[in-house]
């Protein structure tokens, strides 16, 4: 149903490839419409647990295709905004799903392809991926939320380095930052494995640990909503089969329909 993006579901995780390698999967306005229904896609089916964001061939997400980008100077500012719109909205749904996501990283991922990279909850690099936001090194600001993810991830002091350089930040970097949890020489199976590991676990105790990641949370705040998120933990049957498997010495059989 897709001409510039791949959407495959196995076994409860779901996949999804910008699929325009010829470009590095730079996104024109066609991608980022089906990106964001794709993602949409994950979110309201009950058959996916986890979800894996990749790029096809050599590339992640090279930012925007500058041979189909709109012609700003027929636009109005609120034109604009509406378009600029559409890329953070794909930031908006990758860090608001409540499930969890990996992005797999096998090439260079610059500018917007960064920050949707960044939205993810864990990046898996390849030996040929990179980080770049580079705006900067256009003449335009990270209009698509990096300067809001870089410093919540990495501090603000080596987020303010990458941002206002407009530099690279290679694969093993990228690791010794805390910008990804592992460089592989096939992110993509990398990914899936880390996606299987998350799907062995209790999927409501995953998801909810996930939402309990919030810098802007107060303690209070987080206590409350730990209260919350564990008492629907509690009565969740996926929790009871847990608890029975360690004590049985066993793994843990959950009831699932993917």
């Amino acid at each position: 149903m897709y001409e510039d993006v791949r959407y495959e579901t196995e076994d409860g995780i779901a996949t999804i490839t910008i699929d325009r390698p010829e470009t590095y999967n730079a996104f024109r306005e066609r991608t980022l419409e089906e990106l964001n229904d794709a993602i949409r896609r994950t979110t309201d089916d009950d058959a996916v647990y986890v979800v894996i964001l990749t790029g096809a061939g050599d590339g992640f997400c090279a930012g925007a295709d500058v041979t189909e980008m709109p012609d700003w100077s027929s636009l109005t500012k609120e034109e604009y905004a509406g378009y600029l719109w559409t890329v953070q909205n794909v930031v908006r749904q990758l860090r608001g799903t409540p499930k969890p996501t990996v992005a797999a990283v096998g090439g260079p991922a610059i500018g917007a392809g960064c920050d949707f990279a960044l939205a993810c909850d864990l990046r898996v690099m390849g030996e040929g991926g990179i980080l770049r936001e580079g705006f900067v090194n256009v003449g335009l600001v990270p209009g698509d939320g990096g300067a809001w993810l870089l410093p919540r991830l990495i501090g603000e002091s080596k987020a303010r380095e990458y941002l206002l350089r407009g530099v690279d930040i290679p694969p093993a970097e990228a690791v010794d930052v805390g910008l990804a949890t592992t460089v592989a020489e096939d992110p993509l199976a990398e990914a899936r494995s880390l996606a299987e590991e998350l799907l062995s676990l209790p999927a409501l105790a995953v998801r909810n640990t996930n939402r309990l990641v919030d810098p802007g949370m107060t303690f209070e705040d987080y206590c409350e909503r730990a209260i919350e998120y564990q008492w629907e933990c509690v009565n969740d049957p996926e929790h009871d089969e847990a608890v029975a498997a360690f004590r049985e010495k066993r793994d843990p059989e959950f009831d699932r329909e993917y």
